[in-house]
């Protein structure tokens, strides 16, 4: 999934580069306040792009003595940054061209400059967007979209999907604007349409961050491993229990792994750590995003003891 990211985000980047130097043109000879916002927003997004590509290289970097588990949730750290910079820039930058030629409308001179652009510019982000689109549907399985992007922990293939949505939107919004502006002579419309742009992107920048923050407070592994995992423990003769099984993901494809087992009581010291090092050793084989597991030998009774005194002290 790691290239599948690359890909996604390198299709996103080169066209995005290329639509963010015709808008800004287009912008520059017609004067349109949509075009402008659609400008900045391309360019944000291909900052974006650089940034995922970024915390991508950062997240591969090996664990080291301050960072023992490794540098993965670098990755989700940089989406964070990417949606705060869509809210902060994209959105608010057209929220602001937006007013301005609300409140000061000027004329649209010559906007045949502006159909080519954003002609092209929807063929560009389709473009994107199936790439994106075909990327993450391969994660999906039976899943529905909203409750695989809730699952995902790969926030690289639903950043740049959300990113190419609100794009493709933002240019069907500011073609309309543009046309309607220009045919009815309102040239606030114009403004509107940078306004209206502004709003899918705060929806976009907002759900964005939302996700990044499940990934960066530690999300839990998926059910389905979860409960394999469980499986593989319950075929464990040598086993009478599990207390308590706690994953989190430190990155997309890196997942830890504590158990607290309760061990039969007539297993010798080596006999415990024998069935041990044999179910680490299946676990990883099984799902090989496990990259550490940690487990713990404690009997059930004294496990519930010692969760009824930390609740105590909670309180």
């Amino acid at each position: 999934m790691a290239s599948g990211s690359k890909k996604v985000i390198y299709a996103a980047l080169i066209g995005n580069s290329l639509i963010a130097a015709s808008k800004f043109t287009a912008a520059f000879f017609t004067g349109s306040s949509a075009m402008l916002s659609e400008g900045v927003h391309s360019l944000v997004d291909t900052g974006n792009q650089i940034l995922m590509l970024h915390g991508l290289r950062r997240a591969r970097k090996a664990a080291d003595a301050n960072h023992p588990f490794g540098y993965g949730m670098e990755l989700y750290f940089w989406a964070f940054v990417v949606a705060i910079l869509i809210f902060a820039l994209g959105a608010g930058i057209s929220l602001y061209e937006g007013i301005k030629h609300i409140q000061h409308p000027e004329p649209i001179t010559d906007p045949t400059w502006n159909y080519v652009v954003l002609g092209l510019a929807i063929l560009f982000e389709g473009w994107a967007w199936t790439v994106a689109w075909i990327e993450f549907k391969r994660g999906i399985g039976k899943n529905g979209l909203w409750q695989s992007v809730r699952l995902s922990k790969d926030p690289t293939i639903f950043t740049i999907l959300f990113e190419d949505t609100a794009a493709v939107l933002g240019l069907i919004v500011a073609l309309v604007g543009i046309f309607f502006a220009q045919y009815l002579g309102i040239p606030e419309l114009d403004g509107i349409a940078s306004v209206v742009i502004a709003m899918i992107l705060a929806g976009v920048a907002v759900l964005l961050a939302i996700e990044c923050k499940g990934l960066l407070i530690g999300e839990s592994a998926d059910p389905l491993v979860q409960s394999g995992i469980e499986a593989i423990i319950g075929r464990e003769a040598r086993i009478e229990a599990v207390n308590e099984l706690l994953t989190m993901h430190l990155g997309p494809h890196d997942i830890l792994v504590n158990l607290s087992l309760d061990f039969n009581d007539t297993l010798t010291s080596a006999e415990v750590e024998d069935t041990i090092t044999d179910l680490e050793r299946r676990i990883k084989a099984e799902y090989p995003d496990i990259r550490r597991v940690f487990i713990e030998a404690q009997s059930f009774r004294s496990h519930e003891e010692t969760i009824s005194a930390e609740d105590i002290y909670k309180r």
